[in-house]
């Protein structure tokens, strides 16, 4: 099924509207994963026409993605990643973590935004950014679109990068998503340091149920002071 491709529609109503000149589109993945961290990319691609093919990474096959996600790399104006470790979403909770990712996105890059792109239709960001939520932003938007490819390409990498010790979980690929290969493999040796231990995944495993972490909320700001607990996750 063919799919319009996205447009500067977005940038063009925020620049005429507030004046933004800088504008970045964000995107996230490894919301529902059980493994790794949720990462989010922050892309600013200024009113270019962008490279043929682009929309929403769900919707591109894994080698066109891939290759794609190289010519973003090199087409957008800028582009920078920001990482939640399993360790701060069970600490934090997904919202704020996604907040903190983002953040780490968003302070990555070589310039700051003026105005955000979030796709979807919840502001996890809020402020100090001024931020637009627009639902199915990864297809609409050339910005979030781009976001959304890169974001996708490079946690896949990273999860496919973890000890070959866990190997047997098979996160080249599923990358930490639930699948039968991931939920037999839990079942059988639990959780890796790479789990989300506060997920209810862990309800349905009598044997490793005891490890469940029941949240004890810090705050985003502790939790960005903590350097330890990434295990291995090179962010």
């Amino acid at each position: 099924m063919p799919y319009e491709p996205p447009t500067h529609t977005v940038e063009r109503s925020i620049r005429a509207r507030t004046g933004a000149r800088i504008i970045a589109g964000v995107d996230e993945v490894g919301r529902g994963a059980w493994a790794g961290p949720v990462t989010v990319c922050a892309a600013i691609t200024g009113l270019r026409r962008p490279p043929e093919g682009l929309t929403d990474s769900k919707l591109i096959s894994p080698r066109r993605r891939d290759e794609l996600a190289a010519e973003l790399e090199r087409w957008v104006t800028a582009h920078a990643l920001g990482h939640a470790s399993p360790q701060e979403i069970d600490d934090l909770g997904m919202t704020a973590a996604l907040r903190l990712a983002a953040c780490r996105a968003l302070d990555g890059l070589p310039v700051r935004p003026e105005a955000v792109i979030l796709d979807g239709k919840h502001d996890y960001l809020g402020a100090p950014w001024t931020v637009r939520t627009v639902i199915k932003g990864d297809r609409s938007c050339v910005a979030v679109a781009a976001a959304s490819v890169i974001a996708k390409v490079r946690r896949d990498a990273l999860m496919a990068e973890l000890p070959q010790e866990f190997a047997d979980f098979a996160f080249a690929d599923n990358a930490g998503y639930p699948s039968p290969v991931h939920k037999a493999v839990l079942e059988e040796r639990g959780p890796t340091p790479y789990h989300r231990l506060s997920w209810a995944y862990l309800d349905a495993l009598p044997r490793w149920r005891h490890l469940k972490r029941t949240r004890v909320p810090v705050s985003a700001e502790a939790a960005a002071l903590e350097s330890g607990g990434q295990l291995g996750f090179d962010f």
